[in-house]
């Protein structure tokens, strides 16, 4: 397939395509209405043929081209095919767009560093799971670990410890290199209230900017009522491509979450530990 689109992509080989899906012609008549000279024209027919698009029979003194449609089907086969693809993936484009809005945006407000601090967002999510396993999605690193990054992203390690003073770490990597945040949990009250933060570092470990994060749940009928409020502060200058990314990168791990939970869940890991079940409101 890689093949014919190479074969096709060249202008003279698609004019002469066009040319021969009307009628079989004559090698003349080609070089004629494509403005080549006729060696050429056949140099092209010869590259056509060999990828089984055209064949070229004598026929007298002449040689006579005619289009063979099959190759042409398997291509188009292949093209609607990657136009389905691309339709059913058309929200992924979309993130990107509204990220690069996003980051014009905040590039020219970070004017200096506490540009952005006091910034907040807000994000509600309903679940049709208990809040109880809700919770294990966050606080269990197996199964956090399966949601909390974008989808071009590959979590390499990722911790909520449920317990005031817990450990926060978020480790992720794509191709282009790995990105961490660490901190701590503030409070944790299974399975109504999550508080930690996260300070999102560079690679010499200084800080970006920190997320203030406050997790509650709530039980809604038979599933979940989620609200994630997030506060920033500490922000540098160089914070400007992960502050413009909050808002499209939160929506993107929530809906990662919401599959993941529409799976079925997983054995509980260990037994419940006391201090998870009611922690300090600091």
């Amino acid at each position: 397939m890689h093949t014919t689109a190479a074969a096709l992509g060249d202008a003279a080989r698609w004019r002469i395509i066009e040319l021969l899906a009307t009628r079989p012609r004559s090698v003349g008549e080609l070089a004629e209405l494509t403005g080549l000279r006729q060696p050429q024209a056949t140099k092209h027919l010869q590259t056509l043929a060999r990828e089984g698009l055209v064949t070229v029979s004598p026929l007298g003194q002449r040689r006579i081209a005619a289009l063979e449609a099959a190759p042409l089907r398997a291509f188009d086969h292949r093209l609607r095919a990657l136009l389905a693809t691309a339709e059913a993936n058309e929200g992924e484009r979309d993130t990107i767009s509204r990220y690069r809005a996003a980051l014009a945006a905040e590039s020219a407000a970070a004017q200096q560093d506490s540009w952005a601090d006091g910034r907040t967002f807000s994000f509600d999510r309903e679940f049709s799971s208990t809040p109880d396993t809700v919770w294990r999605y966050w606080t269990e690193p197996d199964l956090l670990a399966a949601w909390w990054a974008p989808s071009s992203m590959t979590v390499t390690e990722c911790l909520l410890e449920p317990t005031p003073g817990g450990r926060a770490i978020l480790e992720y990597r794509d191709a282009e290199g790995r990105y961490r945040s660490e901190g701590a949990v503030r409070v944790a009250t299974r399975p109504e209230r999550l508080v930690f933060e996260l300070t999102v570092l560079d690679a010499a470990g200084a800080a970006f900017f920190t997320g203030h994060y406050d997790l509650i749940l709530r039980e809604d009928g038979a599933g979940t009522s989620l609200r994630l409020d997030l506060r920033i502060t500490e922000t540098t200058v160089a914070a400007v491509p992960y502050i413009a990314g909050i808002a499209t990168g939160w929506g993107q791990v929530l809906d990662n979450l919401a599959a993941a939970l529409a799976e079925p869940a997983p054995e509980c890991q260990n037994a419940t530990n006391p201090t998870q079940n009611k922690g300090a409101k600091s």
